[in-house]
């Protein structure tokens, strides 16, 4: 194919092609269109007009320039695909069927949106091949892409060698006009242009429709000319709704390009074809029976004739399975070869691929080596960060400008940064977020997915700005991707920078959350305990950390926080239990020692590890019929389940420091020991189950 290229004064590429798109190609775009008409009408639903708009675009890709195996969707140096606009999720699975994975047959994508236990879900899932990430909210796909980008540059910094070129795969992600309104859409692209991810090329799927209709009604913005400004290259196309060999030279282009992550700005029409098209309608609802039947009599197929694919579609697309198969011999060799010659970074990267991390167990300190003086959890959990980051290439670590005060460095390390700056290289593993949460972890998010257990990601922020987080923190739960979440100033003990940034609710967000866990350690010793679980667990996981000192206790015990709670104080026969976790468990401990009970005190760093345990564990901990007591400066939400009173926030906080602030809410120990006797005396035997009570109340009133 003959091609050319021409560049217009202010910089951006105009991508153009001599040759014309085949008649093979066209009837392969035309099929597509077919099918994801068909297929939404059947299912009265779904997303039809960008499968038919950008067909011609996953032509290009998964036919011409993409290089991948379908059969083996793992194949470790394949490029990777991210739909960000998951919406339009239909077209990658006809993509993928197309293409010949073996779990994609016809019948399979006909279950589009129909079976509880389909692949063909109404969003893309990673647990099915070909899958990359799950994708759905808008804009965090392109925020993942991200993820996977910074991980193929550090792989390829870190292992290539001359004549080993081991990584070199592209990172590919199809984004919509949504995925660039949303601030975590802009906040990735924005890091991926200061990080010049030359590996990173993001499809701008350009119809000008969201389900609202046109987007000139709240987006003018010129995309092309902000993702200059943010240092990415832009390739134009004018017209790719038919155009595949346009398409496929603007991507062919963007492969070449170095220094900087690629835009690929593309015209379509949403519905192409149908009287919807370019309107709202087409975006979100089937075309309906007639239009259905319209659209096919325009293609030349038969309107009766539901799903139709002619033979000779499947014969264009026959070379994809026997490239890729070539490819992976060809790799395959390169690393047999690699690892002849550079014996220690293949033993290395071979035991990241299958997810090793050999010998940590001997970094963590013992309880005898912590430090014996009260210290804020979150510098004992830079013990670990010490211990593990200089020694593991697989962590990769970072934060939102935080850096010192989550400590989260480390003696020596290198900042992940374009080597062009002078700020570090891409070998580096300190990842500088800026001020971006939500970027920050739904980048993390594809550092986790770039290949299982090859990355685990640290990264950190206060506690409060992990509700920035949240949505990205939900996906990674919903995928069980695995990283370390650090989250310190943990609650009102950050005192002076008041109710703002004093997250005493939040909690009750991440406990409730499936498939993610929340740590809230006590001290040096549960800190190690949670790092200990986390390195042997297989989900994200979160920890809760003070900024306040805390004393090492004597009961402390990283086995217990392998259970999630255990009795860090007791006493035989016990009148009363007190409940606590953090830094409020060294209160609890104080205030047992106040009241004139025999008191057991319960440490409870992760609710969900404790709810997993036996009910048999549960009652020895928590023994059925003696009156129980909870004390968290946060939010009272949940702690019914365990108790049958409780001490907690009822407000926002305030700004004062953080011993004026315990004191004004009550969780001085004489305090409590008064209000918790006072609960105990009033009793009339034990409470019964639903009758918690709040025994402490916000005193705004008094604040003067």
């Amino acid at each position: 194919m003959t091609q050319t290229q021409t560049s217009n004064l202010n910089g951006t590429t105009k991508a153009t092609a001599t040759a014309t798109t085949t008649p093979a190609d066209t009837l392969a775009v035309h099929t597509i269109r077919t099918l994801g008409a068909d297929l939404c009408q059947a299912y009265k639903g779904g997303h039809p007009g960008t499968v038919m708009g950008a067909a011609a675009i996953g032509v290009a890709l998964f036919r011409h320039v993409m290089v991948y195996n379908p059969s083996n969707p793992e194949w470790f140096a394949r490029d990777r695909f991210v739909l960000s606009a998951g919406h339009a999720c239909l077209l990658q699975y006809l993509l993928l069927h197309f293409a010949g994975y073996e779990a994609w047959p016809l019948s399979e994508v006909r279950k589009y949106h129909a079976p509880a236990h389909g692949m063909a879900a109404g969003h893309p899932e990673i647990e099915h091949p070909g899958i990359e990430v799950t994708t759905g909210p808008l804009g965090q796909g392109i925020a993942n892409a991200v993820g996977l980008a910074v991980a193929g540059k550090n792989l390829a910094a870190t292992y290539n060698r001359p004549g080993f070129p081991l990584v070199q795969g592209k990172i590919w992600c199809f984004t919509g006009d949504g995925c660039l309104q949303e601030g975590v859409g802009q906040e990735a692209l924005s890091l991926a242009g200061h990080w010049g991810l030359d590996n990173l090329v993001l499809i701008y799927d350009n119809n000008g429709v969201t389900v609202d209709g046109h987007i000139d009604n709240c987006f003018t913005d010129d995309t092309s000319a902000k993702a200059r400004a943010m240092g990415w290259a832009v390739i134009d196309v004018e017209d790719g709704t038919d155009d595949v060999a346009v398409v496929v030279r603007a991507l062919q282009q963007a492969k070449e390009i170095k220094g900087k992550p690629t835009l690929v700005n593309i015209r379509t029409v949403i519905g192409v074809g149908s009287a919807q098209a370019g309107q709202g309608k087409a975006h979100g609802q089937a075309l309906g029976d007639d239009q259905v039947a319209a659209v096919k009599r325009a293609l030349g197929f038969d309107p009766e004739d539901k799903f139709a694919v002619p033979p000779q579609v499947y014969d264009f697309w026959a070379p994809v399975k026997e490239k890729g198969a070539t490819a992976e011999r060809e790799w395959n060799d390169l690393w047999a070869a690699y690892r002849a010659e550079h014996t220690t970074e293949g033993a290395e990267l071979a035991a990241r691929m299958a997810g090793r991390l050999d010998g940590w167990e001997s970094l963590v300190p013992s309880k005898s080596a912590l430090p014996t003086a009260p210290q804020p959890t979150r510098k004992s959990s830079g013990i670990m960060i010490e211990a593990l980051a200089p020694k593991y290439n697989s962590l990769m670590v970072g934060s939102a400008d935080l850096l010192e005060s989550t400590f989260v460095s480390w003696k020596g390390m290198d900042e992940f940064q374009a080597p062009s700056t002078g700020l570090g290289s891409y070998t580096g593993r300190q990842l500088r977020y800026g001020i971006r949460e939500f970027a920050m972890t739904a980048i993390a998010n594809g550092l986790a997915a770039y290949h299982p257990g090859l990355i685990l990601p640290v990264m950190s922020t206060f506690f409060m700005f992990w509700l920035y987080a949240a949505p990205a923190a939900r996906m990674a739960a919903i995928q069980r991707l695995r990283w370390v979440g650090i989250a310190t100033h943990d609650s009102i003990g950050i005192g002076e920078d008041g109710p703002t940034h004093q997250p005493v609710e939040l909690a009750a967000l991440y406990r409730a959350m499936p498939g993610i866990e929340l740590f809230r350690p006590a001290d040096a010793e549960e800190v190690m305990g949670a790092w200990i679980a986390s390195l042997q667990g297989e989900m994200p996981v979160i920890f809760a950390l003070s900024r306040q000192p805390v004393p090492l206790l004597p009961g402390s015990n990283r086995a217990g926080v392998a259970k999630g709670g255990y009795v860090v104080l007791d006493t035989q026969a016990p009148e009363l239990i007190l409940l606590a976790t953090g830094a409020e468990v060294s209160r609890a401990i104080d205030t047992a020692a106040l009241l004139p009970y025999r008191v057991r005190v319960v440490s409870l760093p992760s609710t969900t590890r404790f709810d997993a345990q036996s009910r048999e564990y549960r009652r020895s901990v928590i023994p059925a019929g003696v009156p129980t007591v909870a004390i968290e400066a946060w939010a009272s939400m949940g702690w019914a389940k365990y108790a049958h009173a409780g001490a907690h926030m009822h407000g926002f906080g305030l700004s004062a420091p953080q011993e004026v602030l315990f004191e004004h809410f009550g969780f001085a120990p004489a305090n409590l020991a008064k209000v918790i006797g006072e609960w105990v005396k009033g009793l009339d035997g034990v409470p019964g189950v639903g009758d918690s009570e709040e025994l402490l109340l916000d005193r705004h009133e008094e604040w003067n």
